[in-house]
C-alpha cells in the first residue's frame, strides 16, 4: 500500500467552527481551532494522529468559530500560537474563549513577513473582514505551496499576490447571492455578509482563483459554506463552471481537484510533495 508524505485534515468548517490540519513528513501544522477540544483529540484519536508532530497553531482572525479551543490547546501542550498583533488583542477580549493564551504561547507575525516553523516557512497577509484583523497565509514546504485565505470580504491585489504562489488553495466559498437575498436574514446582517468586510460569494471566489489562480494549480478547497445561504453542490458548480470559463480544467484525475469542505465532517486528503522524494511506504 503506498502512502504519501503529505496530508491535509478539515476537522471543521464553517459558523459552527473552523480547524485544518497540514501534515509534511512528521511535522504538523494547525490552522485555527474553532472547535471543541475533545472533538479535536477524537479525530486525532480517529486518524491515527499525534499531537507531538504538531509544531503551532496559525490563528486566522478572532471570531469564536476559529478560536475557540485555541488557548485551551496551547496551554495543554505548550504549543507556539502565531498570528498578529491585533488578532491577539483580540482572542484576549473574547469572552468564548475559556481559556486565553498565555505570553509563554503567544508569537506575533507581521503582514508579509515570513518565518520558519519546523518544516513550514509561513508568510502571512491581510484579509478584509470585520475582526480584530485577519491573515491569510501562504505556507511552504518539500517544493510544495498551500494557501488558506478565509471569511474574505473582498479580493486584494496583496491577496491575488499571494494566490498566484499556491499550487493548493484553501479559499471560502460563503454563499449564493441569490439564496442570501431571498432568505430569512435580516436586512443589515445580509449586507455585513455581502459587504467588503463580509464574506466571499461562489461567484466571488471563482473569479479570484480564475484571475489569481496560478498557473500549475493543483488543488482546491472551498470552505466556509453557509448552512443558510450555500449548498455544496451549488457551491462546486458554480467555481467549475468560472474556471472552465476562464480556460482551466477541472478534473479530479486530470485538472485541478476541486472540492467541497464539509461543515460538521472530517474530511482527509493525501498527495505526494514535488521534491523529488519517493512515497512512503
Amino acid at each position: 500500500m503506498q502512502h504519501y508524505d503529505t496530508r491535509l485534515y478539515s476537522f471543521g468548517s464553517g459558523s459552527s467552527g473552523n480547524c485544518y490540519y497540514l501534515w509534511h513528513r512528521g511535522c504538523g501544522l494547525l490552522m485555527d481551532a474553532g472547535i471543541g477540544l475533545r472533538l479535536l483529540k477524537k479525530h486525532f484519536h480517529t486518524y491515527g494522529l499525534s499531537f507531538a508532530d504538531v509544531c503551532g497553531i496559525l490563528v486566522t482572525h478572532d471570531h469564536t468559530d476559529h478560536v475557540k479551543s485555541v488557548g485551551a490547546l496551547a496551554t495543554t501542550l505548550h504549543l507556539p500560537v502565531y498570528t498578529s498583533a491585533e488578532v491577539h488583542a483580540g482572542m484576549g477580549k473574547n469572552r468564548f474563549m475559556a481559556k486565553k493564551v498565555r505570553p509563554e504561547e503567544r508569537h506575533t507575525c507581521k503582514p508579509e513577513a515570513c518565518w520558519q516553523m519546523g518544516c513550514f516557512e509561513i508568510t502571512p497577509f491581510a484579509v478584509p473582514h470585520d475582526s480584530s484583523g485577519n491573515n491569510g497565509y501562504l505556507i511552504r514546504f518539500g517544493g510544495e505551496s498551500l494557501c488558506l485565505a478565509t471569511d474574505i470580504g473582498e479580493v486584494t491585489s496583496t491577496m491575488g499576490y499571494y494566490l498566484a504562489q499556491a499550487r493548493n488553495l484553501i479559499i471560502e466559498a460563503n454563499y449564493d447571492p441569490g439564496m442570501l437575498e431571498a432568505g430569512p436574514y435580516p436586512a443589515r446582517l445580509k449586507h455585513r455578509i455581502s459587504s467588503g468586510t463580509g464574506h466571499l460569494s461562489n461567484k466571488g471566489t471563482g473569479a479570484a482563483i480564475a484571475a489569481y489562480g496560478a498557473k500549475d494549480l493543483q488543488r482546491v478547497w472551498l470552505c466556509h459554506l453557509s448552512e443558510e445561504n450555500n449548498r455544496p453542490e451549488l457551491a462546486r458548480a458554480t467555481v467549475q463552471q468560472m474556471l472552465e470559463a476562464s480556460g482551466r480544467r477541472v478534473d479530479n484525475d486530470a485538472g485541478i481537484h476541486l472540492h467541497v469542505l464539509r461543515r460538521k465532517v472530517p474530511d482527509f486528503f493525501e498527495w505526494q510533495a514535488p521534491d523529488a522524494r519517493q512515497p512512503l511506504t
